[in-house]
């Protein structure tokens, strides 16, 4: 007989008759009523009422009847706290009960009971289970405790728990150790401070033995934790790889995924030149592409998988391109992802069989992955240049098939290849006006349009078109009509005067007739350069124009490596980092990828906890939607202090240098940030110095400096403000700034001006990744809105937590500026000076012994020249930077300076600076276990003695 018979209702007072029943001596009847008071409950029927008689049936052996009250338990114990303590006896008792089952049910209950009168009672039962003899018992107790965590953490700690759960981590038996590992990693995960998963190459040898022998999920859940662990070495990196690349082979999908993440992360630290580095490249590919044979939902998690790992790696599925071609049962979603893949693919030797594939697609029934057809064959035009004339003459026999949709993404994709190769396919010009009358679709009549205005010199009748899109200028959509006011302005500059009336017509509907303030603002742009210096209007609209990027949506770079350390995840699913989507993502932890073999290690403990400074130097702030998510999100708290600016000897504010070399990748590569860009703009201003003048004045500091700084130590050497962002790059919003370290708070002082027409608001700032983690306290405190022509001081105070990441220069920090009008961002270099801390005297025992310690490879001499002070004039002005004498001795008329200096992550620079009277140049050798800081604290050096 089936269970359906416990969901059927019964008569009045069923309450009454089940509590009845529950009482009765015949242990088949009491088995059969709390079969009824569970089948109640599942239907969402209140049996609560009947907790004490439920409970009493606990004392039995039957395993079946226990596990029915234990489900009951469950449920209602957090309605019924004061109820579920009589119940606490009897869990006792099935702790110590001889069959492993009864002991391991009683604990994964335990677990499950949220309440937090119950959770001490359960400590004793638990210690018990944690070292049972029975390995089932263990491994459901070690996930018991992860449970106990989230209700209590603070009783787990006192209690000693995690300590034996870490000694689980070398019990003989692999499903143990694999459940142990899920539950450290899962309190790991909501303390990201804690360092719990202390992993060594020990711990790992032990994770790898259990590996081979635990079930599949037991697999997945060690690979993720070999994933957090960042090698010593390449020799320990390709031992585990060979070690992991057995489970590529396995059948759960999962199980190929995890490997797969372990590989990709461990690859960064092999040599390009080893053999086998060729060999695991060639093991990748077979599981990948099995991946594909399984059904459209794996497929698709694979293919989004794929995506991210041939973006990093092309070379892994460079000959596999004939797995991504399209079946004709493919659902959409899948179809389009190959795609996708395709195109990143494509290559001189397969691009001919790509283009076949291509054209055929374009002719299937499905109207969104015809659209993505034909603008990958544009694609591959661009980014195989060997293939770009079979690319047009394929899509011209698309537009001769007249099919409206196909013909209107041809002609979106033809202009891209016009702007990708200037003078070369313009004769196809003719057959794209014929089409003029059948694009009805936004992006396709801007595209027209945009061809029309630039080609108008070899258009007999553009003048005919462009006054037809003119007719119903009003019903177009904004993007249609900013494109048509350049195109009829691009044309009276080739044609004036023939084109006269048609300008004018346009820029009076643009400007007197529109109430949107984009059209309009350009309309008037253009009409005063038209009627002031017709000259400049045509350098600035008819400029030469920078080519397109081959490749306009890869994932921006620091982004993709932290989604190849979530392989396998949902982040890497939505392409997004877990922060983006998890919620109270405070706890989440952003992985990096280990640097490159033989890349310095730095030995700065902050950056060894950041999993190593990454080699990579970015190449752009993150992604401009995420920016502006964090921005709006940011804590407000009140700031407390000031700090100091940057050496930078001529520091270039070209919008290509600010962002190094990203402005195209941030603003999606549509808003003139490629390279033209850094032409334009790139001269430094001239309120910026080469090299630095005069420090700010520091009010007593300056007061007392009388001499030269021979009597007292003075403040921290402070640069003057530079303009960091001009407001003609920032809306009208321009600012000043500079560093400072003030009683060891560092600040970021800034002069906010507002040289716009409207008033701002609403400030906030954040920063990039950077060298040092360096990030904001607090918020930007503008307390009221910025009237125009108004200008503000700012003090921002630092701290020296936030992510890190090693930039190029060592010092610069990118920032974004967000107010009510729109987010800027610019990068500023810091002096390095802001991060000498005050407690960076050194004893001289122990720093003669470092400076024997650190190799004499990471010496670094350098000369500051034109320095007319004596010794302790320079020891006074360098103790103010906190560059503290150590010792000094005389040696045939020089004076040797014995200096040590301690950054803000705990990285020590030991200095030696010979002065010699009557010579103005100095020399200083620096030593430091961190080579790579050695040219920035020169620079301080320099800077501070110089001014």
């Amino acid at each position: 007989m089936t269970d359906s018979k416990y969901f059927t209702t019964t008569k009045k007072g069923e309450i009454f008759e089940l509590k009845a029943e529950l009482n009765s001596d015949k242990k088949e009847k009491k088995k059969e009523a709390v079969k009824k008071v569970i089948a109640s409950m599942t239907v969402g029927k209140d049996v609560s009422a009947l907790f004490p008689d439920v409970v009493n049936c606990m004392q039995t052996d039957n395993l079946e009847l226990k596990k029915l009250v234990y489900l009951y338990l469950m449920n209602y114990a957090k309605s019924q706290p004061d109820m579920a303590i009589m119940a606490v006896n009897t869990f006792v008792k099935d702790c110590e009960d001889p069959n492993p089952l009864i002991r391991a049910l009683a604990v994964r209950t335990m677990g499950c009971i949220r309440v937090d009168k119950i959770t001490e009672y359960l400590c004793e039962p638990l210690r018990k289970c944690l070292k049972d003899e029975d390995p089932y018992v263990r491994k459901t107790a070690a996930v018991c405790v992860a449970k106990l965590h989230d209700i209590n953490a603070q009783l787990v700690e006192d209690q000693g728990f995690l300590d034996t759960l870490k000694d689980l981590i070398s019990d003989s038996n692999p499903m143990v150790v694999a459940n142990a590992v899920a539950a450290l990693s899962e309190i790991a995960e909501s303390h990201p401070n804690s360092n719990l998963m202390d992993l060594n190459p020990q711990t790992i040898n032990k994770l790898l033995t259990a590996l081979n022998e635990c079930t599949e999920w037991g697999q997945i859940f060690i690979l993720d934790c070999l994933a957090n662990y960042t090698p010593r070495d390449d020799r320990e990196s390709q031992s585990i790889c060979e070690r992991v690349t057995p489970r590529l082979s396995h059948a759960n999908s999962a199980v190929v995924l995890s490997a797969v993440k372990v590989l990709m992360k461990f690859m960064e630290m092999l040599p390009k030149d080893l053999d086998y580095y060729g060999t695991l490249l060639k093991k990748l590919a077979p599981p990948l592409v099995t991946l594909l044979s399984a059904e459209p939902e794996l497929q698709y998690v694979a293919l989004r998988n794929i995506n991210l790992i041939v973006q990093r790696r092309p070379e892994i599925l460079k000959h596999e391109m004939k797995v991504f071609f399209v079946k004709y049962n493919d659902p959409i979603y899948v179809k389009l992802e190959k795609l996708d893949i395709m195109i990143r693919l494509a290559s001189q030797a397969n691009i001919a069989q790509v283009l076949a594939e291509l054209k055929e697609y374009a002719t299937e029934v499905d109207v969104d992955f015809v659209r993505k057809a034909v603008r990958a064959i544009g694609r591959c035009a661009i980014k195989v240049e060997q293939s770009a004339e079979r690319c047009v003459s394929t899509l011209l026999d698309l537009i001769q098939t007249k099919v409206n949709y196909v013909v209107q993404e041809a002609i979106v994709v033809i202009k891209d290849i016009f702007r990708k190769y200037p003078n070369k396919y313009e004769s196809v010009i003719a057959t794209l006006c014929e089409n003029l009358d059948s694009l009805d679709e936004p992006e396709a009549r801007a595209a027209m349009i945009w061809i029309v205005g630039e080609y108008a010199e070899r258009i007999d009748n553009a003048d005919e078109l462009l006054e037809s899109f003119l007719e119903g200028f009003h019903d177009e959509s904004t993007q249609v009509q900013l494109q048509l006011l350049t195109a009829i302005v691009k044309l009276f500059l080739k044609k004036p005067t023939e084109t006269q009336e048609l300008v004018q017509q346009v820029l009076s509907l643009a400007t007197q007739d529109s109430d949107n303030p984009d059209l309009r603002d350009r309309g008037y742009i253009y009409w005063r350069l038209l009627s002031t210096d017709p000259v400049a209007a045509k350098e600035v609209v008819l400029a030469e124009k920078p080519l397109i990027s081959e490749e306009t949506d890869l994932i921006e770079p620091t982004l993709l490596e932290e989604l190849i350390c979530h392989i396998g995840t949902l982040a890497s699913v939505y392409h997004k980092p877990p922060s983006a989507f998890v919620e109270g993502s405070r706890g989440v932890q952003h992985k990096r990828l280990p640097g490159s073999a033989g890349s310095g290690e730095s030995e700065s403990p902050d950056a060894g906890s950041a999993g190593g400074v990454s080699e990579a130097p970015p190449a752009v702030i993150p992604s401009q939607g995420d920016l502006l998510g964090d921005l709006l999100n940011l804590d407000l708290t009140p700031p407390t202090a000031t700090g100091p600016p940057p050496p930078s000897s001529g520091m270039q504010m070209g919008a290509m240098d600010l962002l190094g070399g990203g402005l195209d990748s941030l603003l999606g590569g549509d808003l003139g940030g490629s390279p033209a860009m850094g032409s334009g703009f790139g001269g430094p201003p001239a309120a910026m110095p080469a090299s630095f003048s005069a420090p700010v004045s520091g009010g007593l500091d300056d007061l007392f400096d009388l001499g030269g700084g021979v009597g007292m130590p003075m403040g921290a050497y402070s640069p003057p403000k530079t303009i960091w962002l001009p407001a003609m790059k920032a809306k009208g919003l321009e600012i000043l700034g500079t560093f400072a370290r003030r009683a060891g708070v560092i600040q970021m002082e800034m002069t906010l001006t507002n040289k716009a027409m409207s008033v701002m608001s609403d400030f906030a700032i954040q920063f990039n990744r950077n060298s040092f983690g360096l990030a904001p306290a607090g918020p930007l405190q503008v307390l009221t809105p910025l009237s125009p022509n108004q200008s503000i001081e700012v003090a921002l105070p630092l701290n020296t937590v936030g992510p890190i990441m090693k930039m190029e220069p060592l010092n610069n920090l990118q920032v974004a500026v967000k107010n009510n009008i729109d987010v800027f961002y610019f990068s500023c270099q810091y002096p390095i000076s802001m991060l000498f801390v005050e407690d960076g005297t050194m004893d001289r025992q122990v720093f003669l012994a470092t400076w024997k310690d650190i190799p004499n490879d990471n010496e670094a001499q350098f000369q500051i020249k034109d320095c007319h002070l004596n010794s302790d004039a320079a020891s006074n002005k360098l103790q103010g930077s906190n560059i503290f004498t150590i010792a000094k001795r005389t040696v045939e008329g020089q004076d040797m300076l014995y200096q040590s200096i301690k950054l803000t992550n705990g990285i020590w620079v030991l200095a030696e600076l010979k002065v010699q009277a009557g010579n103005p140049n100095f020399m200083v050798s620096l030593k430091c276990r961190a080579p790579e800081v050695s040219q920035c604290v020169f620079q301080s050096y320099e800077a501070v003695l110089k001014n």
